[in-house]
């Protein structure tokens, strides 16, 4: 991170951080890096109650929340005496994300604006703590997760600024009529999505919500052209740079570990099964990335578990007996799927599924080499599953070019296993 950003995260920017809080966590940590210990990386996001941006404090009359708990704000609103609102971006059930002109640093940014609701300032709270970790351990962001720049309560509200970046793959691939991404971009897109969850997952880190609406283009700038058998302009995005978003369900190896995890599509099947999860949850839901960049669609479209796992076993086969046998779900009867073929539900896996690989649009090398590293992150027993680090040293990423490659992962790890031990990311 240049030492611009990192100045936006000190005390004396951030009114209710402590300059004396500030100064002990240095000293700690200084002490900690020169005996080997592991990082006290722990930062108190809670705004002190004489705040007077704090939920708790007075709120000025020019202040209001609409009756979701979104801010309402318009056009030309400077919050915190900083950052002058110019559009807003998105919303979701967290909140809005707002493009912003930072008036101190004079440039544009993305602003996140969580509800004022509890749960949500909670689950934020926790988000700007991974991120701080993230930023200590990868301050230069060479590992592709989205830069955090600054975080504040503005009454209620907590907000993270984040660097400015493009549209998400999904809503990419959305805008363009859902035409999948060409086999070289799909490549060089899971390239980096494992390098990322790999850095996550080197530091005890599992994301648990990966998804292409929480992968975002750096610039997602593009060329159109006319496709005369399809009869519609194509758009093919410029440069396929991505960066790795959404902490706010990160969870640390540690921490307690909720049962569900994951939106629904990208869900492996031990969550389903509730037989508890861990790293390779993320893998499985890369696996299914892969599978929608690559075809325009999702691999398992259902809402339901029952329906979710007769997918999994028409597409990949019977789920093994050990992970029946061991869950307390009430989705199996005598360790086989509690599942009706005849059914209406039972005509619509059947109608629109298929065995994995008579997906492929091609039998060439590169497109069999793509199905079986997604048919080894899709595999039923997360111990069996491929690893993100096997997963980079894959056949199918061989044809990247060399200015495509980051630094490789396998010197990395070995070079720096002692290091990683004393210094990995905890709460």
């Amino acid at each position: 991170m240049a030492s611009q950003e990192l100045s936006m995260l000190v005390p004396g920017n951030v009114p209710w951080w402590p300059r004396h809080d500030w100064d002990a966590w240095l000293h700690r940590n200084a002490e900690a890096t020169t005996s080997g210990e592991e990082l006290d990386v722990k930062l108190d996001v809670t705004p002190e109650t004489n705040d007077t941006s704090s939920s708790e404090s007075p709120r000025p009359p020019s202040v209001e929340d609409d009756e979701d708990g979104h801010l309402v704000y318009q056009s030309g609103d400077i919050l915190a005496n900083r950052y002058k609102v110019l559009a807003t971006l998105g919303e979701g059930t967290f909140g809005k994300v707002v493009k912003v002109k930072d008036l101190q640093m004079d440039h544009v940014m993305a602003l996140k604006i969580i509800k004022n609701v509890e749960k949500y300032r909670e689950a934020a709270k926790l988000e700007i703590n991974a991120l701080e970790k993230i930023a200590i351990k990868d301050p230069e962001g060479q590992h592709l997760c989205v830069k955090m720049l600054d975080w504040f309560n503005y009454h209620g509200h907590m907000c993270i600024a984040f660097e400015m970046l493009g549209l998400s793959v999904f809503d990419f691939l959305r805008d363009n009529s859902y035409q999948p991404y060409p086999l070289e971009h799909v490549r060089h897109m899971g390239y980096q999505l494992c390098y990322a969850v790999k850095f996550l997952h080197d530091n005890k880190l599992t994301h648990t919500d990966l998804k292409p609406e929480n992968i975002l283009f750096v610039d997602s700038d593009y060329d159109s052209t006319y496709n005369s058998k399809k009869r519609r302009d194509v758009r093919r995005v410029k440069r396929t740079d991505i960066r790795l978003i959404d902490f706010g369900s990160a969870t640390f190896d540690h921490e307690h570990h909720s049962t569900i995890v994951s939106t629904r599509h990208y869900r492996a099947p031990e969550v389903i099964l509730e037989l508890g999860w861990s790293q390779p949850c993320d893998v499985w839901s890369i696996g299914c990335i892969l599978f929608e960049l690559y075809l325009g669609i999702t691999l398992f479209q259902t809402h339901d578990n029952r329906e979710h796992l007769a997918m999994m076993e028409r597409i990949l086969g019977t789920i093994p007996h050990r992970m029946a046998r061991k869950t307390k779900t009430k989705y199996f009867y005598h360790g086989k799927l509690d599942w009706d073929d005849k059914s209406s539900a039972g005509r619509y896996v059947r109608d629109n599924c298929k065995p994995l690989h008579r997906y492929m649009l091609s039998d060439d090398e590169e497109h069999r080499q793509l199905f079986d590293l997604v048919q080894r992150m899709l595999e039923y027993e997360p111990s069996q599953r491929i690893t993100l680090k096997d997963s980079l040293t894959h056949p199918f990423f061989d044809a990247l070019p060399a200015s495509q490659r980051l630094p490789d992962p396998r010197a990395a790890g070995d070079s720096q296993q002692t290091h990683e031990r004393s210094h990995s990311l905890s709460r």
